[in-house]
């Protein structure tokens, strides 16, 4: 690990994971500490970033399956029910790689920035949702109370 916050704090919490479970603890020193904070930089960003891709990928997913559901007029309570869940999971996934991307990995920008396109993409679906109930509510209803 390169010196410094947020590896410092990390580390004494470790070690002292390590000896409340009666481990022992034992930190190496690395030589070329440059050398080897650039080569972890690159992993850990490449890491991230591969991360980051697939997010991305899985956002735009996201949105087209909000469109697929439009465009089948599938605007139930249920299926936003089902989407504000596929939304919740987007949004521990992108914590998750935020929490890892130590570094900053040059996709994280554009990440957040999706995630917050898929959850408007959410806000305009829900008001179609509502739409839709509110029309069917003026014209035959069923009977049941919703």
């Amino acid at each position: 690990m390169p010196p410094g916050e947020p590896f410092d704090t990390g580390l004494r919490q470790v070690s002292s994971a390590i000896t409340a479970a009666g481990g022992q603890p034992i930190v190496l020193v690395v030589a070329d500490v440059e050398a080897s904070v650039s080569a972890l930089q690159a992993l850990f960003t490449a890491e991230r970033e591969a991360e980051w891709a697939e997010f991305l990928s899985d956002c735009g997913k996201y949105e087209a399956e909000l469109a697929g559901e439009v465009a089948k007029g599938k605007l139930t309570l249920a299926e936003l029910d089902e989407e504000e869940h596929s939304l919740d999971r987007l949004r521990r996934w992108y914590r998750a790689i935020r929490g890892r991307d130590l570094f900053g990995a040059p996709s994280a920008q554009a990440a957040e920035q999706r995630l917050k396109e898929c959850a408007e993409a959410l806000e305009n679906f829900a008001a179609l949702v509502y739409q839709a109930r509110e029309g069917s509510w003026s014209g035959e209803q069923d009977g049941r109370d919703e």
